[in-house]
């Protein structure tokens, strides 16, 4: 099959085409721009593009799938050639769905932990080599790859997302997979650009229920009132199984999950991560995995990367990095991470850097977002305030939304930079959160 990609370069566009020469498929691609780690990774396959930018004439009428990822826009020059020539286009998750139509699909939803649940089942099924095809969005320990698909494999597992498909597919990635077994971890507003009121954001949830298959399996967070009324109010025929939170203790520094088979000792924290775990947990039932089985492997699940991730530095100090910008992540980011060091000086960052988070109307969300912590600080740039043709913000306004007077506010990345060196990093610990990097710090120095 040969496939041709609009927009390689993207963080999941490319390990769908790396997924797909693996499988055999003939793979080339186009890309305005590409970066580490993508380039490299594309380049190690044989498909990274010769040089940037669109080229028409790659569109031939020997093509049998060109893929459009988000990164394009609809007056792309390549996209105008394959309408011309009448090729089949699909978006990212379009594909994935035809590449899993005549499988068992598994997907994981919710405005947050649904990469880590995600995480946590291919964990578990590659710790006792039950092989599934899968689509996760973040890199993960003992997988080359974030996508992987084969002919054979029975299951398929996918992180469903409610943002957009294409350019010219304006659908939540979600509504196109038609899960067979469904998750839905939480529901908090997010991507404001696109979902202009919380209903219509909560209306993408409700067509998502209603997608899965008939006497298919809802794996639901009972503790979440928004996701039980999108339940509740559910039509369609599937089965229902609720899970909340876990009992679990902390003794000196480490987590334990309480079970019936006893104490389980995990490399993760914070209630959060528990509460994905027993998700994951129900999940991972529905596929054949006991819950003693479940258990002897979750006890090495480190983490998806940027989930709370340890950093390791060169001064041997304690820094998690967590990809939390949107109010409902940053809120648990911080109640774990103040649980699980109660006693250490514990420093919160938070980068304001998507569109959402630096909108003046959604800055309500973060009311209290950082309390707990001993010195709170919030990054965001007037440059990217600029960029993004948005007005501008001041310190106090960002005070005022976060209710805490003591927070630090920096809008330059040189004085951010300049407040971090002065402090030593092995006296206390440091939560660093953000899908930015702090305008270029270092975390590992």
């Amino acid at each position: 099959m040969k496939t041709h990609f609009i927009a390689v370069g993207g963080s999941a566009m490319h390990n769908l085409a790396i997924a797909l020469k693996d499988k055999g498929y003939q793979v080339t691609g186009s890309d305005d721009a590409i970066f580490e780690p993508s380039r490299s990774r594309l380049e190690k396959k044989g498909i990274l593009p010769q040089e940037m930018g669109w080229f028409p004439e790659k569109i031939t009428a020997d093509i049998d799938a060109v893929i459009l990822g988000m990164h394009a826009h609809q007056d792309n020059p390549e996209l105008a050639k394959a309408k011309e020539l009448g090729l089949k286009i699909y978006s990212y998750p379009e594909f994935l769905y035809e590449q899993s139509k005549n499988k068992t699909r598994v997907v994981i939803a919710g405005s947050h932990g649904k990469t880590t649940i995600t995480s946590m089942i291919l964990h578990v099924l590659n710790f006792h080599l039950k092989e599934v095809d899968f689509m996760v969005g973040a890199q993960l320990e003992g997988f080359d790859c974030m996508v992987k698909l084969t002919q054979e494999n029975d299951f398929m597992v996918l992180e469903g997302d409610e943002y957009l498909s294409s350019p010219i597919d304006l659908r939540s990635k979600f509504l196109l997979y038609q899960p067979n077994i469904a998750l839905m971890s939480g529901i908090a507003w997010d991507h404001i650009n696109v979902f202009k009121t919380f209903d219509d954001y909560i209306d993408q949830f409700r067509k998502f229920v209603a997608s899965i298959t008939p006497g298919g399996v809802l794996v639901y967070n009972e503790e979440d009132a928004e996701v039980v009324k999108v339940v509740e109010a559910a039509e369609n025929y599937f089965r229902k199984i609720p899970y909340k939170t876990p009992e679990y203790e902390i003794s000196n520094g480490k987590v334990y999950l309480k079970t019936e088979m006893g104490d389980v000792p995990l490399s993760v924290f914070g209630a959060h991560n528990l509460l994905n775990m027993e998700g994951a947990r129900h999940i991972c039932r529905q596929l054949g995995i006991m819950d003693e089985d479940f258990y002897e492997a979750i006890m090495s699940f480190k983490g998806a990367s940027k989930r709370l991730e340890k950093v390791e530095r060169e001064d041997q100090g304690t820094l998690y990095k967590d990809f939390a910008h949107a109010p409902s992540k940053v809120k648990a980011a911080v109640k774990a991470f103040c649980e699980q060091f109660k006693k250490e000086k514990k420093y919160g960052f938070l980068e304001l850097h998507t569109y959402s988070s630096l909108n003046p109307l959604f800055l309500e969300q973060y009311d209290h977002a950082m309390d707990g912590l001993d010195e709170a600080i919030v990054f965001y740039s007037e440059d990217a305030l600029k960029i993004k043709r948005m007005e501008p913000i001041s310190p106090e306004f960002i005070k005022e939304k976060f209710k805490n007077d003591a927070l630090r506010v920096f809008t330059n990345a040189e004085e951010l930079h300049a407040y971090w060196e002065t402090l030593d990093k092995t006296d206390g610990v440091f939560l660093m959160m953000s899908s930015g990097n702090f305008g270029g710090l270092d975390l590992a120095r």
